[in-house]
């Protein structure tokens, strides 16, 4: 049986619901629109940075400003209600999405990174102090690691790190010693955006929660292709970005148990979020209102929206099938050509990407190369310099892959891969 005859879904159908697909490249990549030396098919391999937009999801966009274009809850006017009935149900999709109680447990923030820095800064600088620890890993995004690294600068917290193993896996035996009865907050990320990584939550909240500590969930790589229940992993707090997910960008969600967000102080102070101001005092908005000063992003909300019921009506878990059969056929495939390096756990045991390097080229003349041939992957340090230094380069390629991805796309990318070596042999 041929990989193609394994896919769990008909991707050929879902590639025709993004236009962008269809394009051709190959031309000067500074050069706004399509160069008149585009002459290949785009093979767009970078989906761990920013996935496409389906068809679905950019008309939901588009009804939303042809239609009912209003401010939300300021206006009592036909096209606010309906903008705010759109806006505000649009965190009980979320919340259905991802296992949470109910809307007062869905904060809509610009993406992950806001999201970490909102608890950061509304949990972390009153709940931290000298004595206390926040344990995180040595794979977190840059979202984490430096925020919380601040965050231990202004609190006098100790920021410690679990070690990860030759095989791109988390320690346990050092997380059990890391997180004691000092820690406050774990925080890691689900899948690694480098190693693709799938790291034990569940068991990294139970040791959490033993020692009377909170937990923070980094699923800006898992919620987009695989099911996430956060009631499951037992999470305290959990966030993910809707660019990365078939949405817009400018829109990501924040989950927070609903007790925790209640005992936390805005981290945005403005309109929307107060229930009445004097010029002596103010009080906040009910959950999750309190936490979303200002104009929200209206539209991104239900392009995000339309984006969780485009990828329902594919299956998540079908959605991370195919990503694991292609991230598989990746590490084979680039493993067998020789002279390549693979970072992170081996293909069957991973998310969809794979980062690596070639030898005698670098990261960065590898993609620029690629890009002559359409393919489209990341180059450099992905946001985790700290990780680069412990595995010992300065960078790598990431080849990161969604649903609308191709065993023929990986082909292409090896095929390319293998004319980029002999270049720089």
């Amino acid at each position: 049986m041929g990989v193609q005859e394994q896919y769990p879904f008909d991707v050929a159908a879902v590639r025709d619901d993004f236009p962008i697909l269809d394009r051709l490249v190959g031309g000067d990549p500074t050069s706004p629109g399509q160069d008149e030396a585009d002459d290949v098919d785009l093979v767009y391999l970078d989906n761990a940075a920013t996935s496409h937009t389906p068809d679905p999801v950019v008309d939901a966009i588009a009804d939303y400003y042809r239609s009912y274009n209003s401010n939300v809850h300021r206006g009592i006017h036909q096209l606010s209600q309906e903008a705010s009935v759109a806006y505000e149900e649009a965190h009980d999709v979320v919340a259905d999405f991802i296992g949470a109680a109910g809307r007062e447990e869905v904060v809509f923030t610009k993406n992950t990174t806001e999201a970490m820095n909102l608890v950061a800064y509304a949990w972390g600088l009153e709940e931290l102090g000298s004595g206390d620890n926040v344990v995180l890993t040595q794979m977190e995004h840059h979202a984490s690691l430096v925020t919380w690294q601040q965050i231990g600068k202004k609190t006098g917290a100790e920021v410690r790190f679990i070690e990860v193993t030759d095989e791109g896996r988390l320690d346990m035996a050092d997380a059990e010693a890391k997180i004691d009865d000092d820690t406050e907050m774990v925080s890691a990320v689900h899948v690694s955006n480098t190693l693709g990584t799938v790291n034990p939550i569940r068991e990294l909240a139970e040791l959490a929660h033993d020692h009377d500590g909170l937990i923070f969930a980094d699923a800006a790589q898992s919620v987009p292709n695989r099911p996430v229940d956060v009631a499951e992993l037992d999470v305290d707090f959990l966030a993910f970005s809707g660019h990365k997910m078939c949405g817009p960008t400018g829109i990501g969600a924040l989950y927070g148990r609903e007790e925790l967000l209640e005992s936390m102080e805005p981290y945005l102070y403005g309109g929307e979020m107060i229930r009445k101001v004097t010029f002596e005092e103010s009080t906040w908005e009910d959950l999750p209102w309190k936490f979303e000063a200002g104009t929200p992003s209206i539209a991104q909300a239900i392009g995000l929206v339309a984006a969780i019921e485009y990828l329902e009506e594919v299956g998540l878990e079908r959605i991370e099938e195919h990503e694991t059969l292609l991230a598989e056929y990746a590490y084979d495939r680039l493993t067998d050509l020789g002279g390549v390096e693979i970072y992170g756990p081996p293909g069957d045991e991973r998310g969809g990407l794979v980062a690596f390097n070639v030898e005698d080229v670098h990261a960065h003349d590898l993609s620029s190369v690629l890009n002559d041939y359409g393919v489209a992957i990341r180059a450099g340090d992905h946001c985790t310099q700290p990780l680069h230094d412990e595995l010992g380069v300065a960078a790598s390629a990431r080849a990161s892959f969604y649903l609308y991805n191709t065993v023929e796309e990986v082909d292409a990318l090896v095929d390319a891969v293998r004319e980029a070596r002999d270049l720089f042999a």
